[in-house]
């Protein structure tokens, strides 16, 4: 049975101002069956303990090559790109200004 795997640029997290750890491209193994509850602790498990990897990448295609070399399935999530809005600090006080 052949592993999919998902590759995807994470989105900048909410508490960053720049984009430090969004560049690079991860790679996640997709779940092959649902998960569990421990009814003794109440957490949630797994018995694949592959679902825990993370593995990184500076590119796109060394990511896809990764997987296709270990024969997974690699399923690529285009990022969503950012648009910016340019303003001026003029603006703040601008007569004309939609509140």
């Amino acid at each position: 049975m052949t592993k999919t795997v998902r590759i995807f640029q994470p989105a900048k997290s909410a508490m960053q101002s720049g984009r430090g750890n969004s560049r690079r491209w991860v790679l996640v193994f997709e779940p092959d069956r649902a998960q569990h509850n421990d009814a003794l602790m109440g957490w949630v498990g797994d018995g694949d303990t592959v679902n825990q990897l993370r593995m990184t990448f500076p590119t796109k295609e060394e990511a896809i090559a990764h997987a296709r070399r270990n024969g997974w399935t690699p399923r690529v999530q285009s990022p969503v790109t950012r648009t910016r809005r340019p303003k001026s600090y003029a603006d703040n006080f601008a007569y004309n200004k939609v509140y």
